[in-house]
């Protein structure tokens, strides 16, 4: 059955078609994201990217292009600086600008957390432009329950507003975090964030998958999905995950709990890049071609 997908009310009438046609490029037509997560570089410093069980290569920030240009992905999120850098080398791969990101040294229980705006939409649109990148969307982190959530809500709505008039997909990483907040992954309150980035207008809305009693159920997201509405929900990959338990999780969350793709980092980017390459692959027949875990296990990773 052939999908049709329409543009918000913000994004210029002239400018609609360019709107679904980046969102049919991000989703390869199907409404869901595989978004192949490489913003760590700050958030998580060099944990991520060096020690043990990491493969050597992933010390390099060139290897995260190097999987987002032979892997099936809907786009690569990093950050505007190493897209100046590596850019021009990796000009077919579609990519979301990250536009705030923190390290990890200051913890929650020291000061609740605070990520502010690095670059523009303006400045993102005027690099397109100069770079001819295959730039189709701009990400945003927000944390809600923080004691700045109010300076975070008004970038991410401004934001998301001028994304729409640059035809550009937003997505909103949201996650409850800070002294508030007593339990992030409660599904109630994750199911409030989701709430959050769509009265903000996003398109799709990241968070960590919730948990009741410290235990995952994929059945929980439906009240977060319910709260989106038409605002896509996906899954943050989350910590190195055996390969067949993570590809059964993510199917389990788009069949049962109704999510819309997923959102995934180190479990792909801590692997060597041929092993980075058939896992991302494997993501993204679950994703985008309703494949099984065992079936996409089957033809990719045996």
């Amino acid at each position: 059955m052939k999908k049709t997908f329409t543009a918000p009310l913000d994004v210029p009438v002239s400018l609609r078609p360019t709107f679904i046609k980046n969102f049919k490029t991000l989703t390869h037509g199907t409404g869901r994201l595989m978004l192949f997560a490489g913003d760590q570089k700050i958030e998580h410093l060099n944990k991520d990217f060096y020690g043990e069980g990491i493969a050597p290569e992933d010390g390099s920030p060139e290897h995260l292009f190097k999987i987002a240009a032979h892997a099936r992905i809907g786009c690569f999120a990093t950050q505007l600086g190493l897209l100046a850098k590596y850019g021009a080398d990796y000009k077919s791969v579609p990519y979301l600008v990250k536009l705030n990101s923190k390290t990890n040294l200051v913890k929650a229980a020291q000061r609740d957390p605070e990520s502010l705006l690095f670059t523009p939409v303006s400045k993102v649109v005027e690099f397109k432009k100069q770079s001819k990148l295959k730039i189709l969307a701009v990400g945003y982190t927000l944390y809600l329950g923080s004691e700045f959530e109010a300076q975070m809500l008004k970038e991410a709505a401004t934001i998301i507003y001028e994304a729409h008039q640059a035809s550009l997909i937003a997505v909103i990483w949201c996650y409850p975090r800070g002294k508030a907040v007593v339990d992030e992954k409660d599904p109630t309150i994750v199911a409030g964030a989701a709430g959050v980035a769509a009265s903000l207008g996003a398109d799709f809305v990241k968070v960590n998958a919730p948990k009741k009693d410290n235990v995952a159920d994929p059945a929980l997201l439906k009240i977060a999905t319910k709260a989106a509405g038409r605002t896509r929900l996906v899954c943050a990959g989350g910590s190195s995950t055996a390969p067949e338990k993570f590809l059964k999780g993510l199917y389990e969350q788009i069949h049962i709990g109704g999510t819309s793709g997923n959102a995934t980092g180190r479990n792909i980017h801590q692997k060597s890049l041929a092993e980075a390459v058939k896992f991302t692959n494997a993501i993204a027949a679950v994703t985008l071609d309703d494949m099984t875990a065992e079936a996409a296990v089957k033809k990719f990773l045996k």
